[in-house]
């Protein structure tokens, strides 16, 4: 089966000085989603937005914002996230013993809600999750940092956790982060990823909707 290829550009590369009008070249180069990093400093080594930035972007744009939540204890943000106009909310499986409760009230509020694994962890660990997932996260890079290259061996996670939302029925969207190009997309959606994050892949490109219709394609 065919499945439809999303491209999400990932705001962390964008220029903050002039955020207005990178949004609006995406919104023009054909962008679907715009990836939004929130980091703590703790779960991953970088700080990045917070809820006013959201809030702001969310001001810049019709677009789902997908807020990527790299942060400890994400529970304690769902609530201000939502409020703020994040359209997906994804928690880290790694970063909180309350995975299903999150998920469960992201959905309460309305929202996407989504599951994100480490390079490190197996899909085995959310197997139980997906029933309440809209969305699976599959890092192909280890969290924190732009312009990272691809781990190889994170495309075999995507193969097997497509397999096993096929297996279930569910409609979920499977994403991937980390080292997305329009040269290598096609790696990551052979073995089923169908939402691409790309930051510098995206930004870097002499011409954006060039490469985000080549992501697609």
């Amino acid at each position: 089966m065919e499945r439809k290829i999303q491209v999400a550009p990932s705001l962390l590369s964008c220029d903050f000085g002039h955020m207005a009008e990178d949004i609006a070249s995406l919104e023009k180069a054909g962008a679907d989603i715009l990836h939004v990093d929130v980091m703590d400093g703790m779960f991953v080594p970088n700080i990045s937005f917070g809820q006013p930035l959201v809030k702001t972007m969310r001001a810049l744009t019709e677009l789902p914002l997908d807020v990527h939540m790299m942060v400890q204890n994400p529970e304690r943000y769902l609530d201000e996230m939502a409020a703020c106009g994040a359209d997906i909310i994804t928690v880290h499986f790694e970063a909180t013993p309350h995975a299903h409760r999150c998920l469960q009230r992201i959905r309460e509020l309305g929202k996407i809600p989504g599951i994100a694994i480490n390079p490190g962890t197996s899909p085995e660990a959310i197997r139980y999750l997906l029933g309440d997932a809209g969305l699976v996260l599959v890092m192909t890079v280890n969290p924190g940092f732009g312009g990272q290259k691809l781990i190889p061996s994170a495309l075999e996670k995507v193969r097997e956790v497509r397999r096993m939302l096929d297996e279930t029925g569910s409609s979920a969207i499977l994403e991937v982060d980390g080292g997305v190009t329009a040269e290598n997309a096609r790696l990551y959606t052979e073995p089923g990823a169908t939402l691409l994050v790309s930051g510098t892949g995206v930004f870097k490109a002499a011409d954006r909707a060039a490469a985000i219709a080549k992501m697609k394609a």
